[in-house]
């Protein structure tokens, strides 16, 4: 599309496409092809991941490569360390897989902060919200909860 610029004298510019959430975007490729092995479901999840410049540390991969074999992760790190990243993996999994995930947190603020994060990646209707007082998209793929 073409989309005038303000203050380029009446000029019209090409728009970039607008992007959509990052990883509908390879959730929806998966389900196009059929779902796919794990070696190339944890492939397609690093890939999406460095196509956002993001490079995993050892153990982030090594955690995610876990979860996409089946495995149980515990994660004992610091704030700030990636553990947002692998837990992001699990529901990527899982909504490939057409499972159902949580993402729980101790407190509303960070449900509220972390469901806006979660739409903004996955699309806000494989996305819901589950507070004492708040229920939003319930029958959604992930839940972001309190705990």
């Amino acid at each position: 599309p073409v989309v005038p610029v303000a203050g380029a004298e009446g000029s019209a510019v090409a728009a970039e496409p607008a992007e959509g959430p990052w990883l509908q975007q390879h959730l929806l490729a998966i389900r196009e092809k059929g779902l796919p092995g794990t070696a190339e479901l944890v492939e397609t999840f690093l890939d999406a991941v460095a196509a956002r410049g993001v490079k995993p540390y050892a153990k982030q991969e090594e955690a995610i490569r876990e979860v996409f074999s089946g495995n149980h992760v515990a994660l004992s790190t610091p704030t700030g360390s990636g553990k947002s990243l692998v837990a992001v993996s699990m529901l990527f999994r899982a909504v490939a897989e057409n499972k159902r995930a949580y993402y729980t947190c101790p407190i509303k603020a960070l449900v509220s902060e972390k469901f806006f994060e979660l739409c903004k990646s996955f699309g806000p209707e494989l996305v819901g919200m589950a507070t004492g007082d708040v229920s939003i998209n319930s029958k959604a793929p992930i839940i972001c909860c309190t705990a």
